[in-house]
């Protein structure tokens, strides 16, 4: 489902914990980490989109987690013609986003990466909000730096300490920064990137 302009509808998810850290998680098979992120379907609206790629990138339901936020209008992005399969190029463009901020009500326990047959991510690991924008694919950096600059003024005001991590500073537990998996152990594995056109590129 594209636009006129060659722009698939899709939403992108910030999802933080108690500490405003942000969910971060490792595309499967390569280097880049990104927010969950996916196509919206015919007839889905923004809202419902988010909950079930939610579920779908991260096992989280409704219940796991309280909407704060959302960008006002759609913040787009072109996908590079060498990322796009050869029977859409000229037709597809790239992604037009809402991005949606989220509080973790749940555990870090209830999230799956393995909840469909067809997982996004292979590590994940908690990040100060202001990600490092450079292990981020390069044409997605200026739609991040947007939508987190866009959803700050949102942020919880509870944990002040996190206010500093912005100039670079690091959390000081291992376990909020080290890559987790199932079992939460670090995993790494580097392929090239596979451009698709199933709503997360």
């Amino acid at each position: 489902m594209l636009d006129r302009e060659g722009f698939r509808p899709n939403v992108g998810i910030i999802l933080l914990n108690q500490k405003n850290q942000v969910f971060w998680g490792k595309r499967i098979r390569t280097h880049s980490w990104q927010f969950p992120q996916g196509g919206i379907k015919h007839g889905e609206s923004p809202e419902q989109a988010m909950y079930r790629e939610l579920h779908e990138e991260v096992g989280l339901k409704p219940e796991h987690v309280r909407i704060l936020a959302r960008t006002r209008d759609w913040l787009r992005y072109e996908v590079p013609e060498h990322y796009i399969r050869r029977d859409a190029r000229g037709h597809y463009r790239g992604q037009k986003q809402i991005w949606f901020l989220l509080q973790l009500t749940g555990r870090d326990c209830d999230m799956n990466l393995r909840a469909t047959d067809h997982p996004e991510f292979d590590a994940w690991r908690w990040n100060e909000y202001w990600v490092p924008l450079d292990v981020v694919i390069e044409f997605k950096r200026d739609v991040y730096q947007m939508a987190l600059t866009e959803l700050a003024r949102f942020l919880p005001r509870a944990n002040h300490h996190n206010r500093y991590l912005r100039g670079g500073m690091r959390p000081h537990h291992r376990d909020e920064t080290a890559p987790r998996t199932e079992r939460g152990s670090a995993q790494t594995v580097a392929e090239p990137l596979d451009g698709d056109l199933d709503g997360n590129l």
